[in-house]
């Protein structure tokens, strides 16, 4: 499944829960990726957009982290090197901020994000495992 499919799956998946979690009305994405044209390249890029902001964020707090960023890949994808380092910055900043290999992993970690079941300190953001478990 592309990167596109694992996102649309994820915030399909969202915006069907929000009844039961309100706070994942607030989840979106941030569209720093795909291909573009050079004149719209720069537009967005005097806009402020970055390379490496993570694909998703969801601005809920929630024990010691301001929010929660998701940089979501398929089963194969690897982190760029600016989207560890912005993982490695949002982090010191009182962020969670984690890669998620499908978007059910990313589904399980939102979960226990939401309900508190993340402990204080997890693991390495770019250790992330490819199943359901949460990153």
């Amino acid at each position: 499944m592309s990167e596109h499919r694992e996102q649309a799956a994820l915030i399909r998946w969202a915006r069907l829960q929000a009844a039961t979690l309100p706070e994942l009305a607030l989840l979106f994405a941030i569209p720093n990726g795909g291909a573009r044209d050079r004149i719209t390249g720069a537009r967005l890029k005097a806009e402020g957009v970055q390379a490496g902001v993570p694909d998703l964020f969801l601005p809920v707090a929630r024990r010691r982290w301001h929010g929660l960023f998701i940089e979501l890949k398929t089963a194969s994808g690897k982190p760029s090197p600016a989207q560890r380092a912005w993982i490695r910055q949002l982090t010191k900043q009182g962020f969670l901020a984690v890669v998620c290999h499908g978007w059910e992993p990313a589904k399980h970690l939102i979960i226990d994000y939401l309900c508190e079941g993340v402990s204080p300190a997890p693991p390495s953001p770019f250790s992330t495992p490819r199943s359901n478990a949460h990153d």
